[in-house]
């Protein structure tokens, strides 16, 4: 069944809902896989608190009460790293996402203790993308400038709106005016800035979808991630949904968006991705090429690949739990550590591959899954049938039409 796999996922963060493994599937002969060589490798690190969890969010997000654990957070984070780095030793390490929850709820010597463990046990590379999420509710300037001083160099702003009725009816801490302000604090500490918004947000129109926007790109930051709103289970707003827009005025939002960026300078290189030249995002554009990603955290994803196969691991998701496991160096602290089978990989590497605008090269396909690109031809004849796919035999890209349709396309590599 075509549903959640093919949602949104916040800027930074791995899809938390991707097809699952008996936790067994990993035992002698259950299917292999063989890479000529390994993609490049990313770090995502988990903060799960937050001053509040809002009603549209499905993440692995906890109201913290009272004081954040840091030094608990820290030595489990640390015990969970050097249990993973055999899995990983010797390979290069070209980005690295802090995401959460709210990690900017993290005093600077946390995140400074955090990043000389990464500088420790990890090959990182010099020139390595480090971003760190923040929300406004939490900004304070003179933090900022110290996450930066520790090793921080790219900021996401989960803004959301600058709509002070919109940001309540989202259940965020912050207001417009503190929008701005942190705007203005993160481009003061680092170079490079991502600004979160939403649109199809409650009651919200077509016009005040536009004043949102044109407001985003007024602060000339490098990247934007524009999300489309949508009710996720197991969320307040699933239970008790708002009066959103309708799928017309929603496409219309779109396609406003989509027009106001292009003239703006911003190309939308992802789904929810628009980049100033030469600023997409690394890591999350390592995600999409079907790159590895080792998680670490509670609740946290990872996919790592070997010469003879591909894992996929979660951590607990509950934090104290998460805590108190990782630090018995055991083991107990996964949730699901299994191998991805060989039919599971070409929908796997087109459900990322394909959200990029302008695809990836055909030869990536047996590069980043080790299987024969004949293996999804019949799927392929379909989709270029279809109008979904580019007739071009050396790229995997989806037409106009194709990528407006996605999920259409994707459904013809699920079988």
């Amino acid at each position: 069944m075509v549903r959640r796999v093919f949602s949104i996922v916040p800027e930074g963060k791995p899809a938390h809902d991707e097809p699952r493994l008996p936790p067994d599937s990993t035992a002698a002969g259950a299917g292999a896989t063989t890479l000529s060589s390994l993609p490049p490798l990313s770090l995502y690190v988990h903060v799960p608190w937050c001053v509040r969890k809002c009603p549209y969010c499905d993440f692995n997000s906890h109201e913290a009460k009272g004081t954040v654990p840091e030094e608990q957070y820290l030595a489990a984070l640390r015990a969970d790293l050097e249990q993973a780095l055999p899995l990983i030793w010797g390979r290069q390490v070209v980005s690295i996402f802090i995401g959460g929850g709210t990690p900017s709820l993290l005093s600077a010597s946390a995140v400074d203790q955090m990043l000389a463990m990464f500088r420790a046990y990890l090959n990182l590379w010099p020139q390595a993308e480090i971003t760190m999420e923040a929300n406004p509710g939490t900004v304070e300037a003179a933090r900022f400038k110290e996450y930066a001083s520790s090793g921080i160099n790219r900021i996401s702003l989960g803004i959301q709106s600058f709509n002070d009725s919109a940001l309540q009816a989202l259940g965020r801490i912050h207001d417009s005016k503190q929008a701005c302000a942190a705007i203005d604090i993160a481009q003061n500490a680092v170079q490079r800035v991502n600004l979160d918004i939403m649109f199809a947000l409650p009651r919200q129109t077509v016009d005040a979808c536009a004043q949102d926007l044109r407001q985003a790109m007024s602060f000339q930051t490098e990247h934007l991630s524009l999300y489309h709103l949508t009710l996720e289970p197991n969320t307040v707003f699933a239970k008790f949904p708002p009066p959103v827009p309708d799928d017309d005025t929603g496409a219309a939002m779109q396609e406003m968006i989509a027009e106001a960026t292009q003239e703006a300078g911003w190309e939308r290189y992802e789904v929810s991705a628009y980049a100033k030249p030469g600023a997409r995002c690394l890591h999350n554009v390592n995600y999409w090429e079907f790159g590895d990603y080792l998680g670490i955290g509670p609740g946290a994803h990872g996919k790592l690949s070997f010469h003879d196969r591909i894992v996929r691991q979660a951590r607990l998701k509950n934090p104290q739990a998460w805590m108190d496991k990782a630090v018995r160096m055991d083991g107990s602290h996964l949730a699901q550590n299994s191998q991805v089978m060989p039919d599971e990989l070409p929908f796997e590497f087109m459900l990322n591959a394909l959200r990029l605008k302008h695809g990836v090269p055909a030869s990536s396909f047996t590069e980043r899954t080790g299987l024969s690109l004949m293996a999804i031809m019949p799927a392929l004849d379909r989709a270029v049938a279809k109008g979904l796919l580019s007739p071009d035999p050396g790229r995997l890209q989806a037409t106009e039409h194709g990528w407006r349709f996605l999920n259409d396309l994707l459904s013809e590599f699920l079988d």
